[in-house]
């Protein structure tokens, strides 16, 4: 169910301040009555006419995507890159990217055309944890690790504190491979939190959004997230827990 206002704004009739007007001043119905109150909610199966013009309405879509390194996390770029949605060419509705990844970062993303749920997944006080594999130049000592999950300074202020692994070390060619686990999204952080303590990052994946992961996927690949993954992830966001 969503308000009125809502469904008219997402519509592209109007903005939501100009829909509120719309309905105190009586020119939207709903299933061919009248209606000016601001809070009603209506849904999917509802019919609804702004001064006698139904409204289309978008189903609510949600997908998991592989994003491959070299693409931008927009729906368009000026200077012509690839973009994400280039990726979706049969998918009528007017979809987004929740968050960004770097150019040069590969792996899940969601995109969706509903902004309540992008919202929920994409702001830093609902936790979502992302979880990246890092191979650095180096071999970063186990005090800078625990350096590193306690959180370091950046221009933008401290790192909340991350979750960190060392999954292997080659020390033949000098680097290693670091799990790091956040639930903040600033930009180009993982590579700037290593860059904090000392190591440069050749290669950055994020393997898991939430409880999500990539496998199954390749780069450049999607699938629909089912009803029940996207309850979750809504449940997971307002909870902080999959109860």
């Amino acid at each position: 169910m969503d308000r009125l206002q809502k469904v008219i704004a997402q519509a592209g009739i109007a903005s939501r301040r100009k829909a509120e007007q719309l309905i105190e001043e009586g020119k939207v119905k709903v299933n061919g009555k009248i209606v000016t109150e601001l809070g009603t909610k209506v849904s999917a199966s509802d019919k609804v006419e702004v001064e006698g013009i139904p409204v289309e309405r978008e189903r609510k879509v949600y997908y998991l995507f592989y994003k491959p390194r070299g693409v931008i996390s927009a729906v368009e770029d000026d200077k012509g890159r690839k973009v994400v949605t280039d990726y979706f060419p049969f998918v009528e509705e007017r979809i987004f990217p929740i968050g960004r990844l770097d150019y040069d970062t590969s792996g899940l993303m969601i995109l969706t055309n509903d902004g309540e749920f992008a919202n929920l997944l994409a702001h830093p006080r609902y936790k979502i944890e992302k979880t990246y594999v890092a191979r650095v130049n180096g071999i970063p000592q186990r005090h800078l690790l625990k350096r590193l999950a306690a959180g370091v300074e950046l221009e933008d202020g401290k790192t909340a504190p991350a979750k960190v692994k060392e999954l292997s070390v080659d020390k033949k060619k000098g680097r290693a491979l670091i799990e790091i686990t956040i639930h903040e999204g600033r930009n180009r952080q993982v590579r700037r939190m290593f860059e904090a303590i000392g190591f440069q990052v050749q290669k950055l994946k994020r393997e898991r959004f939430a409880f999500l992961h990539t496998k199954g996927l390749n780069a450049g690949d999607y699938r629909e997230l089912t009803a029940h993954e996207v309850k979750q992830l809504r449940t997971l966001a307002e909870t902080g827990s999959l109860r």
